[in-house]
């Protein structure tokens, strides 16, 4: 793969200087073409400024079409006038640029993140968590927003706060959440003992039975989160080491002395190899030097995509993409299986910008394997100069070969058993959005039974593991694999399977005794350590007077110790158990194989 490599940012007096920075703004066609990608790609524009201004979410409806949140409020959380925008837009004669723009809704604060379903837009307005109601599909709301949740924090800066919507593998709507601005979160109205705290990291919304959820504690501001075939999750952090494996109930460094991370006394590491910025220096140390460009162009990253399109290279199939903000680039990585987790290999940068004003944010692939970024366009950014340009914004698309114009679907007007088979399209834009059509035709009591019987029939055909996986999550969100189901398949022999099958086990029910049995059997009897990685998450999921016994298995397993999760993740779900019986606790530093759980045991039982 050839990529040119060039010096872009000469000078930070340069960059930042809006004398020089505004003679420097490349026109948005010109900044398209000035991009250096590999041989065979193209980028071109597909929306600029006047008709979008500050993009900060993207993400695509049904019909393919691009719906980007504006937020033109930035830096300042203002409550009037409100502004900022919900945009719709399309190409309409698929010449790869947006020939139809409409205006949803305009009357937003602080927007920051959007996702569309269920008959309507998910809308972060921190504090405030809305969703805007459009049944009709009329691209006009049916109401004025209805607050979900609100306390969202918005108080301490103007970055680190909840971001990034996506559609999960499991029918949630899953968020990112900043360090800095923690958050009080309950729905509207209710009192103070009756919120949540959540100091940040990743949390998850359920969209038929309104539940929120902490999903996991830490970094200092992730913004987005994708996940590969196997349904596994990742999200960038802007500070600092630049992606993690999202692991459901783990904690994350940096600590930063929060009460939700106490008693973790060690937290989960970054999963990448290597860094953009120079360590053992400040991380700001040598931005725009060579030696920084050559690194990846330094420290702060924004937005993820984990490629599963149908356009692009089979070699780029599950390998991450990063917004570097200070390098005016993107990163690429190569995730590769490490233990019960990954570790990310470095990569040449897949795009370098030549234009001084370029700031992605935001990833999203589209129904034709094609890739959208959105372009903040802007020169401050938040270690100096504040943001004080509100007329600039940018959507690129990125492909590989020649334009595909291929028409759009219309995923309304297919039948169940249509949807179920768009399960099996290499580009996983078709079976994300025909899971959750199925999702929602089942939640408005539509019957799948045909549907449901097909999913079982390709379940048991497919060879293909990620298949396999579409169709077992697909039958989750459908309710169409019931307990006795999920029980089978902790004896497939795919780990991924079992992995996947624990999880959802422990999903929305109680577990009986003969599943909790199940269980344990499979902690002490599994080869796989990612199938033990999510028991240990199970573990956190269970009552804790349940889970002495998977405990005990999970702590037997002594080839566990040099892991680079499950120590820590077995700490998490045990540590609770010094309040349910202190002397039982204790025990179980007696019976652990696992050296650090000893330590941490005592040195718990010593602070009780």
């Amino acid at each position: 793969m050839k990529l040119v490599k060039v010096n872009i940012l000469a000078s930070l007096t340069l960059l930042y200087s809006s004398t020089f920075a505004e003679d420097l703004l490349l026109p948005p066609e010109d900044a398209a073409k000035g991009m250096q990608v590999p041989d065979g790609f193209s980028v071109t524009l597909f929306a600029g400024e006047p008709d979008v201004r500050q993009p900060v979410a993207l993400c695509t409806d049904d019909r393919g079409r691009l719906w980007v949140a504006e937020n033109q409020s930035y830096p300042k959380h203002t409550k009037e006038p409100a502004k900022d925008r919900i945009l719709i837009f399309e190409d309409t004669d698929l010449d790869g640029k947006h020939d139809k723009r409409t205006v949803f809704y305009d009357k937003l604060n602080y927007v920051s993140g959007l996702e569309v379903g269920f008959g309507g837009a998910w809308v972060m307005s921190p504090p405030y968590f809305f969703f805007i109601p459009d049944k009709d599909q009329n691209d006009k709301p049916d109401s004025e927003p209805q607050l979900l949740l609100d306390g969202f924090g918005n108080f301490a800066n103007s970055h680190n706060m909840a971001n990034g919507f996506a559609w999960g593998p499991d029918g949630w709507l899953y968020s990112t959440h900043g360090r800095t601005n923690w958050s009080r979160i309950g729905k509207p109205n209710c009192a103070e003992e009756d919120r949540i705290r959540f100091d940040g990291g990743v949390w998850r919304y359920h969209p038929t039975r309104h539940v929120w959820e902490s999903y996991a504690d830490g970094c200092t501001n992730p913004w987005g989160i994708d996940w590969n075939d196997h349904g596994e999750a990742f999200i960038p952090n802007t500070v600092g080491p630049h992606i993690y494996h999202v692991i459901q109930g783990a904690h994350y460094e940096p600590w930063r002395n929060r009460k939700s991370s106490q008693y973790a006394y060690k937290r989960i590491d970054t999963i990448a190899d290597h860094f953009h910025f120079i360590k053992g220096k400040s991380i700001r140390f040598g931005l725009g030097t060579p030696v920084q460009n050559n690194l990846g162009g330094g420290h702060s990253h924004c937005g993820i995509l984990i490629y599963k399109g149908d356009n692009w290279p089979e070699s780029y199939r599950n390998t991450a993409l990063f917004h570097n903000t200070h390098g005016k680039r993107i990163n690429n990585d190569f995730i590769q299986r490490k233990g019960s987790g990954y570790v990310a290999q470095h990569r040449p940068d897949f795009m370098i910008s030549q234009d001084p004003w370029f700031m992605g944010v935001n990833f999203r692939t589209n129904y034709d394997g094609t890739v959208y970024i959105t372009d903040w366009s802007d020169t401050g950014e938040c270690h100096s100069v504040r943001n004080t340009r509100k007329h600039t914004g940018r959507i690129f698309r990125l492909h590989y070969g020649k334009n595909p114009a291929i028409p759009p679907p219309n995923f309304p007007l297919l039948s169940n058993l249509e949807l179920v088979h768009l399960l099996l399209h290499k580009n996983e834009w078709y079976s994300r959005h025909a899971r959750r059509n199925l999702q929602e035709r089942h939640a408005a009591g539509i019957q799948l039974c045909s549907a449901n019987q097909q999913l079982h029939e390709l379940f048991e055909d497919s060879k293909d593991i990620p298949t396999k996986l579409k169709t077992l999550w697909a039958l989750h969100v459908t309710e169409g694999g019931d307990t006795q189901f999920l029980e089978a398949q902790l004896s497939h022999k795919n780990e991924h399977i079992q992995a996947w099958s624990v999880t959802l086990l422990c999903e929305n029910q109680a577990l009986t005794n003969s599943t909790l049995e199940k269980l344990e059997d499979l902690a002490a009897e599994s080869k796989s350590p990612l199938v033990r990685l999510h028991l240990a998450s199970a573990l956190q999921r269970i009552p804790s007077e349940q889970r002495w016994g998977l405990a005990k298995a999970l702590l037997s397993r002594e080839e566990d110790a040099t892991d680079q999760n499950l120590p820590l993740m077995y700490w998490y779900g045990i540590e609770p158990l010094i309040h349910q019986n202190k002397i039982q606790f204790l025990s179980l530093a007696a019976h652990t194989q696992i050296p650090l759980l000893r330590q941490f045991i005592t040195r718990r039982a010593t602070e009780n």
